[in-house]
């Protein structure tokens, strides 16, 4: 699909209660294959016409199971070699300052707000461990980090899979 307008979000169903069937998945798989896909490939993909798969695309949109279309960059290509998962303990009164800061410092890719000890997660991309510790240095200001560097990603982002992860365990003869 060439252009692809901001998806609207329906308010009369609930995510968690947006029933996919078969299709609507086969579509999902194709287009995080290639989100460029035209709806006449998708159409060919899924064995629907393109004004059926346009229909479907854009319900998916509307009820917010497709939230956007997304650039996907290399940030070693744009000279960003180091990704680091930070996570961070504000200390007293500083929690929304954690999430301001994050907001603010270009080098976090993404924040999570999470549970735990640590109230904060966040992914970051520098050009070296001395960008990294520059800006660990400004979450310091407002409480405790811990670093974790990505050392390799066998498993790159991908949709989420409903059902079980694994085979069961075969007994043993």
């Amino acid at each position: 699909m060439a252009s692809r307008r901001a998806p609207r979000v329906r308010s009369d169903l609930p995510l968690e209660k947006w029933p996919l069937d078969e299709v609507d998945r086969a579509l999902l798989a194709a287009l995080e294959r290639d989100p460029r896909s035209s709806t006449a490939e998708l159409a060919r993909q899924v064995g629907m016409s393109a004004p059926a798969v346009r229909e479907r695309v854009g319900r998916l949109e509307e009820a917010g199971v497709i939230r956007g279309y997304r650039l996907d960059v290399d940030p070693a290509a744009l000279g960003l070699p180091v990704t680091a998962w930070v996570r961070v303990r504000p200390g007293p009164g500083q929690l929304p300052r954690i999430a301001e800061l994050a907001a603010r410092v270009p080098q976090v890719a993404e924040c999570h707000r999470v549970s735990g000890e640590d109230c904060f997660l966040m992914r970051v991309h520098v050009a070296s461990i001395a960008a990294l510790e520059d800006v660990l240095d400004q979450f310091l200001l407002h409480g405790q980090t811990t670093t974790s560097l990505v050392v390799a990603t066998p498993v790159p982002g991908r949709l989420p899979a409903p059902g079980p992860t694994t085979q069961p365990a075969r007994p043993p003869r």
